[in-house]
């Protein structure tokens, strides 16, 4: 039987500790190593090169997408399999376009984490089906239809450069609630900042420039 080598990461020691046990319990699992945040994570897939590389996302430090794209720059064909507490469109998609194998939640059933390591050894996509469900939804509904109108307007604020008090002064709304507008935009466009948000929304003709 060839087992299949894997690399834990993870920025809390009881975490990694209890995955271990968990997966080396099963006979065609080997726990070659274990990183507790991205760079540590890089330099030990570079060493090791293991069949399934198992890694939270956010972790202080190199954080998982970072994490991903350094491992991949070196060595294009790692299977890195996501498991995350966090399901957010943003956090969903940076990890994919950045390479990840897979996206999986930390409340997985232990079984289907097991199938899952062995379908990413193999280098099949593996989706935790609420996140698939998320995608799938982001799929078929346009960027555009999911904004509000009072998201775009804080967006268009956004796009000339405006500060978020000065957006809450043209909008007559707190700094507050412009923060709040700005997450819900970060997160339905799949973007972590301003300028990505700006980018995005131009791409998908949700602002134009100019407009």
């Amino acid at each position: 039987m060839d087992l299949i080598r894997i690399l834990i990461v993870d920025d809390h020691p009881v975490v990694r500790e209890g995955l271990t046990g968990m997966l080396t319990a099963q006979p065609d699992f080997d726990v070659v190593g274990q990183a507790k945040e991205g760079a540590e994570a890089a330099a030990l897939d570079a060493q090791l090169e293991p069949d399934v590389v198992l890694m939270d996302l956010r972790m202080p430090g190199v954080d998982g997408v970072s994490a991903i794209q350094m491992i991949r720059e070196k060595r294009p064909a790692a299977n890195i399999l996501i498991l995350t507490t966090y399901d957010s469109d943003a956090d969903i998609v940076r990890a994919i376009e950045a390479g990840a194998t897979g996206y999986l939640l930390k409340d997985t059933p232990r079984e289907e984490l097991f199938r899952a390591v062995r379908s990413a050894a193999r280098g099949e996509s593996v989706l935790a089906p609420a996140v698939a469900a998320r995608l799938m939804t982001r799929m078929r509904t346009p960027a555009q239809d999911t904004l509000s109108a009072r998201e775009i307007e804080v967006l268009q604020w956004v796009s000339k450069g405006a500060s978020n008090k000065e957006i809450g002064k043209g909008l007559h709304i707190s700094t507050a609630t412009v923060k709040t507008h700005l997450i819900h935009i970060y997160d339905k466009l799949g973007v972590a900042d301003r300028t990505a948000a700006v980018t995005v929304a131009l791409e998908r003709g949700i602002l134009r420039l100019g407009g």
